[in-house]
């Protein structure tokens, strides 16, 4: 496991937690944003596993 992939899914958890946050107060821009950090995250994830992926790749 690498730093993308833990950052990209505390992120993701973050963002849910927002989007989650924003429903709660009625607030459509807080839902906007943890919906956005959800997408950042899930974005770095994905990039630190295909970086496992190929580092595996080369053994």
């Amino acid at each position: 496991m690498n730093t993308d992939q833990v950052k990209g899914a505390l992120k993701e958890a973050a963002g849910k937690v927002q989007e989650k946050t924003g429903e709660l107060i009625n607030s459509p821009e807080q839902q906007a944003k943890g919906m956005a950090k959800q997408v950042e995250g899930s974005t770095q994830k994905n990039y630190g596993d295909a970086k496992e992926n190929i580092k595996d790749a080369t053994k």
